[in-house]
């Protein structure tokens, strides 16, 4: 009996050492269910942008967060961690951070691509926004200025219409190059943008990518090529990627899409006689859609004999089908020629396969009737 005894003593403080164990290890892994874990993202071109915070609410204290205990102006002693004069955390418990994949500016000064801690330093009329290389500490209560990356100021706007009652992250006025990401929360917002060198970080990421197994894919190649002579950029490098695209000894294609881009690069670089070579064999194995395209893009160059005798070429071989005639009017009208490119688009108009073109050829049709150039 004293032996059992002594066993289920023993077992009891084992259940509860196990207990206790686990309730301290709880502790330690279990989130505030206070301030809910919340994280954001978008990406600028080929910049991915990521924003981790924790969100504290209002909880009825409209009028008494900012300047107060809860999100004080300036920078204040703590009373934990490194005991300093510190920002506010922007946001609840953990650090908040702030990631980017390339380098960007925010509100127009350049920050390095990586992932920071994120603070704000609050003040009646304006906020510094910090940018931190410690990315793992509680809060601001091991802030340390000699690792802040960058300091931007910026105005917060403090009449929002609503209450935002869990302080939240959100991106808004996107543009090819920037966004404007902001905190919102009780009646602020505090906003900052973001800017990036969309040629630069585009065409990093296109070398990145070439660099591995898309390098040996055709389509790829194509495209990468496409993309910097549409920029014009990285001319040599473009070349190169078109040329491995279009050698039927590698399995390459020669499609006009494929030869035209390589023709036009060759021209943009100067070598003219195999640019000419190259276009001529690009334009016989062209459909009608693709060769009234190319007529286009010279158009939009101001090559406007080039074009006509693009468009030319196009309305013999496919012998005046749609969208042919569309070409000649255009070619014609260009060049000064508005009765012939009249003539054209009366013939356009009889093939229109839809309303959109029908009523579109109409609008072309009275305009040089009255004696105007398309």
């Amino acid at each position: 009996m004293k032996k059992h005894y002594s066993l289920s003593l023993f077992s009891m403080f084992l259940i509860c050492a196990l207990r206790a164990y686990d309730t301290q290890g709880q502790a330690l892994r279990i989130p505030s269910d206070q301030n809910f874990s919340n994280s954001t993202g978008r990406r600028l071109g080929a910049t991915v942008i990521e924003v981790k915070w924790n969100a504290p609410g209002v909880k009825g204290r409209e009028g008494k967060i900012w300047g107060t205990g809860i999100a004080p102006y300036g920078f204040t002693v703590l009373g934990y961690g490194s005991n300093v004069e510190s920002p506010w955390r922007a946001g609840a418990d953990e650090a908040t951070t702030i990631s980017f994949s390339t380098d960007v500016r925010i509100n127009g000064k350049p920050l390095s691509a990586g992932k920071y801690g994120f603070f704000i330093a609050l003040y009646p009329d304006s906020c510094t926004l910090i940018f931190n290389k410690n990315t793992e500490g509680w809060g601001s209560y091991f802030y340390d200025k000699a690792q802040d990356v960058l300091k931007v100021t910026t105005r917060q706007q403090k009449d929002l219409p609503t209450l935002q009652e869990r302080l939240v992250y959100e991106f808004g006025h996107q543009t090819e190059q920037s966004v404007e990401l902001a905190l919102l929360w009780e009646f602020w917002k505090i906003p900052m943008t973001i800017e990036v060198d969309l040629k630069e970080t585009v065409l990093a990421s296109i070398k990145s990518q070439m660099s591995g197994a898309l390098g040996f894919d055709p389509p790829s190649l194509i495209a990468a090529a496409r993309w910097c002579l549409q920029n014009d950029t990285n001319l040599p490098e473009a070349l190169s990627w078109i040329t491995s695209a279009s050698d039927a000894s590698l399995g390459g294609i020669r499609t006009f899409n494929v030869l035209s881009t390589r023709a036009r690069l060759q021209a943009k670089m100067g070598k003219d006689t195999e640019a000419a070579s190259l276009m001529n064999e690009a334009l016989e194995n062209g459909s009608a859609i693709e060769l009234h395209q190319h007529g286009r893009q010279l158009l939009s160059e101001k090559k406007s004999k080039e074009a006509l005798a693009v468009f030319e070429q196009n309305y013999k071989k496919h012998k005046g089908t749609w969208p042919t005639n569309v070409g000649m009017m255009r070619g014609y009208s260009a060049n000064g020629d508005l009765k012939k490119a009249l003539e054209y688009a009366k013939a356009a108009r009889q093939q229109a396969p839809d309303d959109v073109n029908r009523q579109s050829l109409d609008e072309a049709i009275k305009q040089l009737e009255q004696g105007k150039a398309l």
